[in-house]
């Protein structure tokens, strides 16, 4: 028995989850620009390596039972007639809505273009770009920072590659010291130059970078790994821009709705309920809005009280030091988190990257 319409915007971790749980109970339409799923957890190692290339797309075919998937962009939200505007014409009517769009990640971990033959290419590119580079530079020492330069170390032993952090510990984000200490042990010992509390920009000249003393480097290649863009200019543009703080993020209350917007919820990386922009956050608010959003379409039937979403600052953390080598941070109550090494880091996810999990949340095996 279907409870409602619910049109879900945004086909990332978010979105798959929370709509494969709500296509038991309502009518799901979830809505996407990608062909495919985008394993982005996959992304930075298929950057770098070319086996990896195909290993990120995950077809949505298999995803719903009920409901459907459309390939296409979103343009507004038309709260007055609770509808979604395609950039077809096409209008989508609900009876809840989701905005679960999720951010936009910098180079290599990026989805280019709709079809997977296109962001292939992209990956190919950087890939050749790696190969023949003999000096690459990496910005940014949070997790993608650190794991990113541990994959191109790995593929590329013999370049130089660089590590530029602004702050003066890496993965200080984590709040662990000692994570931090163990990333740059590694990095070290493999021979990555770490530099510290280097803030750094592009030059003057191609091909060059200057810190904040206006030191110069020169590298064949960059990498920016310094953070994410909320996916919402789509709803600035379509005249909701009073729903976004000043971070460009969708201001969302306790319980994961658009603040009065009884049936407008938003998941994600897209929201302002947690700084923390990672994957096991998006899942948890997913959960949660499952709840919510049953608990609006059956409010005739019978009452259920909302739930509140609790900000994630601590989590299980894994950052993969390449395929065969890793760290894991393990919140521990009233101290500081635990580091585990390689063993727990491999088995957890540096050797498959998640990808069996993921491929069988989307309905396929996980080979």
């Amino acid at each position: 028995m279907s409870d409602g319409d619910v049109v879900v915007i945004g086909g990332g971790y978010a979105g798959v989850r929370l709509a494969k749980k709500l296509d038991v109970t309502a009518r799901v339409t979830l809505v996407d620009r990608k062909e495919v799923f985008f394993h982005r957890i996959a992304s930075l190692r298929a950057g770098i390596r070319p086996e990896w290339s195909v290993t990120p797309f995950i077809p949505y075919d298999r995803l719903l039972n009920g409901g459907q998937v459309v390939l296409g962009k979103a343009l507004r939200i038309d709260t007055e007639a609770r509808q979604v505007v395609l950039a077809t014409g096409e209008r989508l009517p609900y009876d809840v809505v989701v905005i679960a769009t999720g951010a936009d990640y910098p180079e290599p971990a990026r989805f280019n273009g709709t079809t997977p033959d296109e962001a292939v290419k992209a990956f190919a590119g950087h890939q050749q770009a790696v190969a023949r580079a003999g000096h690459v530079l990496v910005v940014g020492g949070g997790p993608s920072g650190v794991e990113l330069s541990a994959e191109i170390r790995l593929a590329r032993p013999d370049a130089r590659v660089t590590l530029a952090h602004s702050g003066s510990a890496l993965l200080h984000g984590t709040g662990s010291e000692r994570a931090g200490r163990k990333a740059l042990a590694w990095l070290e010992a493999h021979d990555v130059d770490v530099r510290l509390n280097s803030f750094m920009s592009p030059g003057f000249d191609f091909g060059t970078y200057r810190d904040a003393h206006g030191n110069v480097m020169e590298a064949d290649l960059s990498f920016w790994a310094t953070g994410t863009t909320p996916n919402t200019l789509w709803l600035r543009l379509g005249g909701h821009g009073d729903w976004l703080n000043h971070s460009g993020h969708v201001k969302v209350d306790r319980t994961l709705r658009v603040d009065g917007r009884p049936d407008v919820f938003a998941v994600g990386d897209v929201n302002d309920a947690t700084e923390l922009k990672i994957t096991p956050a998006a899942l948890a608010q997913a959960d949660l809005a499952f709840h919510n959003i049953r608990a609006h379409l059956q409010s005739g039937k019978h009452r259920k009280e909302p739930r509140f979403y609790r900000p994630l600052h601590r989590t299980p953390l894994i950052v993969p030091f390449g395929a065969a080598d890793g760290m894991t941070l393990l919140p521990v109550p009233g101290g500081e988190s635990a580091v585990l090494g390689g063993r727990t880091s491999v088995l957890a996810k540096a050797k498959t990257l998640m990808t069996p999990y993921m491929r069988r949340q989307l309905g396929y095996t996980a080979a």
